[in-house]
């Protein structure tokens, strides 16, 4: 049997590709259907791989050989395998960070800022900082944000503000904290590296959480501030019970901000951040180890060094008998960012077949076509993203697809990928929590008790950062060429 040539094999056409990715489409919202907020925990990854081999039938049928087909499957996913490494380091880094205290601290840290005056934009900040910790604005709004909505429903203030308050800070903390696996995503997908493109957001995300908060700030002086904060009280009195706090806890964050303004790689940097947090663990709260280990056989120094070995590969679990910190600290290890791991792998093998079998870039040339600037292709980018997240329902996927299929016409028109991991995030990472059927928005409307359409308009930051990044884009504003000296960010062209 004759193998394939390049002369039989039959170009693919945007009406090809909308099969496989209407597929996916009506698979996901099956998805989000039956299983709602679980979606995302295997539903998905079906859907993706039964959509995958939608558009490998497309690619047979105009002559693509498998062995090819199975050869950008390999390249795509290989594409995603720094995130994933990193992934599990960072896993295991909140284990260990929350065993040692190191979170703890900084939530604590948080709370402590919580001015009665000014609650929208406290309970922002209160939630950025947890975020930035955590890496996780699910986690943030399930736990300090629940006990932030109950104050404000007490006070008779605004439920729609207090959620966007909440979600603002909570997304913007997810968006540039190094333990967000979006933030670690964008880059793998786009060919940067994870601070790179860190640095690079703050030239959208600063003026985008400044204006955010300054409203909030005004939107504080139009109703009455809370005059207790008792709920909040009470998370401060149990983390006192179940760690010993100080600020010399806050060295391993220190230490990996340093290697990281020395520029050490990520991955190294993260995984000196989870042994330090280990050690701490053991020198710092050795009782609270030796609890977890639950080995009594033990001696001593054996059970501590197994209950920081837990906290690098499982996570750690608090039983203090109160439930919201229960629920924000216990979490991390490596096995905690499998599920992740398995949906960044399935939507690369959905991505990787869209791509080898030419059915992305002729979604990408339509779009292409009317984008002709610098301006527009930003603009296409944000827009694509946004559309992915209405459409698909996942935001994994609303930063997956868009990069993939803008990736090599950043590079033709001679952009640094970094424009590119920033745009995603920009248009991908926050407004999924702007939808309500996405997993996202319907996840914090049913944490929050706020509908989605109610907390939406007042999710500024949210709103903001893609109009930001679209206007950088127009004006030429902190895009990146990829002559420019890597070391330097300019502010303009």
């Amino acid at each position: 049997m004759a193998h394939p040539t390049p002369d039989t094999i039959r170009p693919a056409t945007a009406l090809q590709a909308l099969v496989p990715l209407g597929l996916l489409i009506a698979l996901l919202a099956g998805s989000v259907y039956l299983f709602g907020d679980g979606s995302s925990s295997g539903p998905n990854q079906i859907a993706l791989i039964l959509a995958g081999a939608a558009a490998a039938l497309v690619g047979l049928r105009n002559g693509h050989p498998w062995p090819a087909i199975e050869q950008g499957i390999r390249r795509s996913i290989s594409v995603s395998m720094g995130a994933i490494l990193i992934l599990l380091v960072v896993g295991a880094l909140i284990g260990t960070w929350i065993l040692a205290g190191v979170v703890p601290t900084m939530i604590h840290y948080g709370l402590l800022v919580l001015s009665p005056s000014v609650f929208y934009a406290t309970a922002c900040v209160i939630c950025a900082l947890v975020s930035v910790a955590t890496g996780s604005s699910w986690t943030t709004a399930g736990t300090i944000g629940i006990a932030l909505v109950g104050i404000a429903t007490a006070q008779g203030l605004n439920l729609g503000l207090a959620a966007g308050a909440i979600i603002s800070g909570a997304y913007f903390g997810d968006k540039m904290s190094a333990l967000s696996d979006t933030t670690n995503l964008a880059p793998a997908v786009a060919g940067t590296d994870l601070f790179t493109h860190i640095r690079h957001m703050v030239w959208t995300t600063g003026p985008s959480i400044a204006a955010a908060l300054a409203l909030f700030t005004v939107a504080g002086f139009a109703a009455p501030a809370p005059a207790t904060t008792a709920e909040l009280d009470v998370v401060l009195e149990a983390l006192d019970e179940q760690y010993a706090l100080g600020p010399h806890l806050l060295l391993p964050v220190a230490l990996v901000l340093a290697l990281v303004l020395r520029r050490v790689p990520a991955l190294p940097a993260l995984l000196v951040g989870a042994l330090a947090g280990a050690v701490f663990a053991a020198l710092f709260q050795g009782d609270t180890v030796v609890a977890f280990a639950a080995d009594p056989d033990l001696p001593r120094p054996l059970a501590v060094v197994k209950g920081c070995w837990i906290a690098l590969f499982d996570g750690f679990t608090l039983d203090s008998g109160n439930a919201a910190l229960d629920d924000l600290l216990s979490r991390g290890g490596m096995s905690s960012m499998l599920t992740t791991i398995w949906l960044i792998m399935s939507a690369m093998i959905f991505g990787g077949i869209m791509e080898s079998t030419g059915q992305l870039e002729a979604l990408a040339q339509r779009i292409l076509h009317a984008a002709r600037s610098t301006g527009s292709l930003i603009a296409a980018t944000l827009f694509t993203s946004f559309g992915t997240n209405v459409l698909a329902s996942d935001q994994y996927i609303a930063i997956v697809l868009p990069g993939r299929m803008f990736r090599a016409e950043y590079e033709r028109r001679g952009l640094d990928p970094r424009n590119l991991s920033r745009t995603l995030e920009d248009g991908g990472t926050i407004t999924s929590v702007l939808i309500p059927w996405n997993t996202c928005g319907a996840y914090m409307a049913g944490t929050l008790g706020v509908a989605t359409l109610t907390y939406a308009p007042f999710c500024f930051f949210n709103l903001i950062n893609p109009l930001v990044a679209a206007l950088y884009g127009w004006a030429n504003i902190s895009i990146v060429k990829l002559e420019s000296d890597p070391a330097r960010e300019p502010a303009r062209g």
